[in-house]
């Protein structure tokens, strides 16, 4: 008897604490950002292409619009956000802090930063490699030839690490020359501060697209990493995982279905394709199981569009960064986007 009354205790009190966590589950960011009426998004401080302010002094570009696409989810409004600009080293504190709820800024997946320090990555965005851009009177065509060189290279970074594996790999020495943001290397390039400056190879076409002379410079055929990028929150909150993510698999499969920003609100009425019916609302309670409105993936694509026209606007080869889908193309045509199905 005493052993079954002990048994029946323990159930109940594993019931009781299944119950509480789901109420500290549901007492979450979701809730935080409602009650808030705001998303917090850190941002880049600012790099062509992925986190720029327009004319009018708004935040634009391939990183933000993830960020008015979660808005919009969520709150319903893809404009109600306070965008946090951060440094590679102000990032991850201010994630971890709670100064912020969702990071996008070209930030690197990788094992400690997914582990160790304790953040959930949502999902590739964006594939990307560590290059170099270097001045044609350089008189070198190939950054196996750069023994010897000064490099600008961004603390808090992968390419930290990066850059000296390749240089030791290589058998050649570098002088490192630290800063902080992309504008600072920039100036610090121009100004021959350093013979070359390495970081991903979209902000190298980025930053190259803002030189006044851009075809004085070359970016090196070396790609010496892998940088798979996306955004990330943090650990322990799984409702808000789900929402973020699954805002991020939206826009893509978005593409894949032919749905956009122009016909999302058309084809929310119904289809004969039941996946974009589930997607969209009018089949099943997707949004319901997220703790969102029925309407919350409507609102996410006509925010900005699906993933191929955020790509295109922002960042393709219809813009001075000039960028090629490659491995950024979906699946179905050759690359690596790919999302899970809403099913």
């Amino acid at each position: 008897m005493q052993t079954k009354f002990m048994l029946s205790a323990f159930a109940a009190a594993a019931a009781f604490g299944a119950v509480g966590l789901s109420a500290g589950a549901q007492a979450g960011t979701l809730q935080d950002v409602q009650s808030a009426g705001v998303l917090k998004c850190g941002i880049n401080t600012g790099i062509p292409g992925f986190a720029f302010t327009d004319d009018a002094g708004t935040w634009q570009g391939f990183d933000v619009a993830y960020c008015r696409a979660l808005a919009a989810a969520v709150l319903g409004d893809s404009d109600k956000i306070e965008f946090v600009n951060l440094t590679g080293n102000q990032r991850f504190p201010a994630l971890a802090s709670g100064e912020i709820d969702v990071l996008s800024r070209n930030t690197t997946w990788t094992f400690s930063r997914d582990v160790d320090l304790g953040f959930t990555f949502l999902g590739v965005n964006y594939y990307d490699g560590q290059g170099f851009i270097g001045r044609r009177s350089l008189g070198i065509g190939s950054a196996t030839e750069l023994d010897g060189a000064s490099v600008c290279i961004q603390t808090g970074t992968t390419t930290e690490l990066n850059l000296a594996d390749f240089f030791r790999v290589n058998g050649m020495d570098f002088e490192p020359v630290p800063i902080e943001t992309n504008e600072e290397a920039r100036t610090a390039y121009l100004a021959e501060r350093c013979d070359v400056y390495t970081t991903d190879a979209s902000g190298l076409a980025a930053t190259k697209s803002a030189f006044d002379d851009p075809d004085a410079h070359i970016v090196f055929p070396e790609i010496v990493s892998k940088e798979p990028l996306g955004p990330l929150v943090r650990q322990g909150d799984d409702e808000w995982a789900d929402i973020g993510r699954w805002t991020l698999n939206v826009l893509i499969n978005a593409e894949e279905l032919g749905v956009t920003q122009a016909n999302v609100e058309q084809l929310a009425a119904g289809t004969d394709n039941p996946e974009i019916n589930r997607m969209l609302g009018s089949e099943g309670e997707f949004g319901e199981l997220l703790g969102l409105s029925g309407d919350w993936a409507v609102a996410a694509i006509k925010a900005g569009g699906n993933y191929g026209e955020i790509f295109e606007r922002f960042v393709g080869t219809g813009t001075p960064l000039g960028l090629q889908r490659g491995l950024n193309a979906l699946w179905t045509s050759g690359g690596l986007i790919y999302a899970p199905p809403l099913r």
